[in-house]
């Protein structure tokens, strides 16, 4: 729950500490207030969010496909790559927290705090793992954490801050990115017409990160799922095609699916 990262959180309007006013509100010491939701977030928007982030029902199959394994080899790269570092691990566009809670499984003296603007999903990051909390914070915004307190920032699919990674990540930390290969799904977008990964992808990750940190290893990872028809509506439910498709349209066959990622590992320039 939200108490776990609670020293670590600050007020997203005047940047000083918080804490608990009762069991259903963060207070700082100025009096602004904050949200627990019944599930255990803390809403720490300010003004109006541009974007709601996944639906209930993404958030569902994206639940579903990481239970069963079928990315483990993501979470093992990540585990891998985190090394053994204590203090905080910030999963930045954390979905269900499911590689936060990897990470800190790995990590027994580590705390971990999920941010996301989907409620769906931060209602089972929420719940993830004892020493995790989860908020609901706007990642293009300053985020609500103060200055080099991050020891690691895991970015998997998700939008990327540099600017503000910069800021949070201890001098000693470290920032890892995971990016999808250019072939990643290819055998279900040739098939089914899936957004496909932008052939720019490396040189925009480099755009916005390059000014404030330094690239080191790349490492490539790869996964052949063999999935059923009902796996493979979860999966693609899972991302954004699921927005353009008709899922109860899909074949029910089985079929292989090739899974490829990029990880690299950035460290504060």
């Amino acid at each position: 729950m939200i108490d776990a990262a609670l020293p670590y959180l600050r007020c997203p309007v005047c940047e000083d500490r918080l804490a608990r006013a009762d069991a259903r509100t963060l207070r700082c010491p100025r009096a602004h207030s904050f949200d627990i939701a019944r599930q255990g977030y803390v809403n720490l928007a300010t003004g109006r969010m541009p974007h709601a982030g996944d639906t209930a029902e993404m958030v569902a199959d994206r639940d579903a496909f990481l239970a069963a394994g079928h990315y483990d080899f993501i979470t093992d790269a990540l585990t891998k790559a985190a090394g053994a570092r204590d203090g905080l691990v910030v999963d930045a566009g954390t979905g269900t927290g499911t590689y936060l809670a990897r990470v800190l499984d790995a990590l027994p003296y580590a705390i971990g705090l999920g941010l996301d603007v989907a409620k769906p999903a931060l209602r089972r990051a929420a719940r993830c793992h004892p020493r995790a909390g989860a908020a609901l914070a706007d990642l293009w915004r300053p985020l609500p954490l103060p200055g080099a307190c991050a020891a690691v920032i895991l970015d998997v699919f998700a939008p990327r801050n540099g600017p503000e990674f910069r800021r949070i990540l201890r001098p000693d930390g470290v920032l890892l990115v995971v990016t999808p290969a250019a072939d990643h799904l290819r055998e279900l977008i040739d098939a089914y017409g899936l957004i496909r990964v932008d052939p720019d992808k490396a040189d925009r990750v480099s755009e916005s990160l390059g000014a404030h940190f330094a690239a080191g290893v790349t490492t490539t990872h790869r996964q052949t799922m063999r999935l059923t028809g009902a796996e493979v509506r979860t999966l693609i439910g899972m991302t954004p095609s699921a927005r353009h498709l008709s899922l109860d349209d899909l074949p029910s066959d089985d079929v292989t699916v090739e899974a490829a990622i990029h990880l690299t590992t950035y460290h504060p320039s």
